[in-house]
């Protein structure tokens, strides 16, 4: 049990910060364009890559547009350093995740979607007794993990981790959040809306499969217009999924558009990376920071 438990805690620093319990989309195609835009401010430069957060080694190379960028950057800036997990509070993130004393998953989600989800779990060979500890949240997050890595998704090879690789010991690197505000965030649901999570997730995985190679593919295009589409047609009717939506996505965008603002008020250049889907939209960050009046060109 202990060390079951350290490998979810591992892997929920990971899935936190990479924001995997949004879900993926199908995509079209782009016109060459990749998925990086040029921000000016009059003191700064600021390169701004939406971030596919679990990729395939094959990937790799980047476009020469996007390594030309990270190259002429001062800082690297990620949402949070998965890199540092030593930033993370422990304590905090097991009591979030997991149910104190002889407390289960049982006493908070209704009967019917115990049952879903230990059927769902028997697939993956784990066992009712880990199963019981843990709270929705973070079964979400551990189920859509597990179907990315049999579809041979990785976070290894996400976009955040590769540059973070990159910058580690050469660049300076600055976070937009931190791990415990992402913990915080998904943890601080109530258990419905937490239970309503957990029942899309497992509803969504039947086309995991394909929705992860199109989300790739658009990513790959830069086909921000296509994703934006299809992110507003991803949003659930439930008003409980919605108002998670409002929170993991929107709320974070204005925070994250005053964090980027900061950067460009002082005279060193950037080079951020988000998730793709807090890009694009009328709410996005990069209509925001056209609304604020910077000059912003997708390259």
């Amino acid at each position: 049990m202990k060390k079951y438990r350290n490998g979810i805690l591992s892997l929920v620093l990971v899935l936190l910060v990479l924001g995997v319990c949004v879900p993926l989309l199908h995509a079209g195609s782009g016109d060459d364009k990749s998925f990086l835009w040029e921000v000016r401010s009059e003191e700064s430069t600021l390169y701004l890559l939406g971030s596919i957060h679990f990729m395939k080694k094959d990937a790799y190379p980047l476009g020469e547009t996007i390594r030309n960028a990270f190259e002429k950057a001062d800082i690297l800036v990620v949402e949070a350093n998965i890199d540092d997990v030593s930033k993370a509070d422990m304590q905090k993130l097991l009591e979030t995740a997991f149910y104190p004393g002889n407390d289960s998953l049982q006493n908070h989600v209704s009967g019917e979607t115990y049952e879903l989800v230990k059927k769902k779990f028997e697939q993956f060979n784990i066992p009712p007794l880990i199963l019981d500890r843990q709270k929705p949240w973070i079964l979400a997050l551990t189920l859509e993990s597990l179907e990315l890595a049999g579809l041979g998704y990785t976070p290894e090879y996400g976009i955040d981790m590769h540059f973070l690789t990159l910058a580690s010991g050469k660049k300076k690197i600055r976070e937009l959040e931190s791990i415990d505000s992402q913990i915080a965030l998904l943890s601080g649901f109530p258990d419905r809306d937490q239970e309503a999570l957990l029942l899309y997730t497992m509803k969504n995985l039947e086309s995991f499969g394909k929705e992860v190679d199109g989300l790739v593919a658009a990513w790959r295009s830069g086909d921000a217009e296509r994703m934006e589409s299809l992110i507003i047609k991803s949003i659930p009717d439930d008003q409980r999924l919605a108002a998670i939506y409002e929170k993991i996505i929107f709320e974070r965008n204005t925070s994250m558009t005053a964090r980027i603002e900061d950067f460009l008020r002082t005279k060193e250049s950037y080079f951020v990376i988000v998730g793709a889907g807090h890009l694009v939209g009328s709410r996005g960050i990069i209509e925001r920071l056209k609304q604020k009046g910077y000059r912003v060109t997708q390259r």
